[in-house]
């Protein structure tokens, strides 16, 4: 048996094209996105309205792929600035050689090159250590424990209790949203915050805070600090 390969309808000749086109002239109107594609002279006179109305598609479209590609290269800018900023405060970490130039390091840079408003790197410790805060893990676990849970970067509005926790009761009503995230084997948390609520969404990119919680998580056991996870 052979297989016949199935008819295609023939398609319009040109006559029946005009045809339609005179039944419906408001054709092009649903239909605008074709006008790209057509191609007509341009004589002088008065009945051009369909080349100006391609010209315009086209200028409108031109107008907002530009706007398009300014947004692209302004978010560009602004992960080329994040970078920089990161890429010397890792250094910084590495470089680092005591527990205090790892905390100054962190609040100094996030406060001065980041222009946080607002910023807390906490230790978990059973022991007061000699430089930042540091809080037992029962402690941590009690105000901030759902926090603690996801191991994940969290964003937005806080409730009051864990803003005074992190921040301070002076700076918590201060704070309209915060991004926080806690360091590898949950050796302490590492929160910015800013006064205003919008900054800080859940939707907003952690990438780079995540980056400095990693490198974090990995320079504080190089010193003799007696840190000790959550649980």
């Amino acid at each position: 048996m052979t297989e016949q390969t199935p008819a295609t309808a023939p398609l319009p000749d040109a006559e029946a094209v005009a045809a339609y086109l005179r039944a419906h002239p408001e054709f092009f109107v649903d239909h605008d996105e074709l006008l790209t594609e057509l191609r007509l002279p341009h004589q002088p006179g008065a009945a051009v309205s369909l080349v100006e109305r391609q010209v315009k598609l086209l200028r409108e479209r031109n107008i907002e792929m530009r706007h398009r590609l300014s947004q692209l290269m302004d978010v560009a800018r602004d992960n080329d600035r994040l970078f920089d900023k990161t890429r010397r405060l890792v250094l910084d970490l590495l470089d680092a050689s005591s527990l205090e130039e790892v905390v100054s390091a962190v609040e100094d840079s996030l406060r001065h090159e980041f222009q946080v408003p607002y910023v807390s790197l906490i230790l978990f410790s059973d022991a007061v250590l000699p430089v930042g805060r540091s809080v037992s893990p029962a402690e941590a676990q009690q105000s901030i424990g759902g926090l603690l849970a996801g191991g994940k970067t969290i964003c937005g509005a806080l409730r009051a209790h864990e803003l005074a926790f992190l921040f301070g009761e002076e700076h918590s009503a201060s704070v309209g949203s915060a991004a926080v995230v806690m360091l590898d084997q949950q050796l302490g948390a590492l929160a910015i915050g800013s006064p205003d609520p919008q900054h800080y969404k859940s939707s907003l990119g952690t990438l780079f805070l995540g980056y400095i919680a990693e490198v974090l998580a990995r320079v504080l056991p190089r010193f003799a600090v007696p840190l000790r996870s959550v649980r």
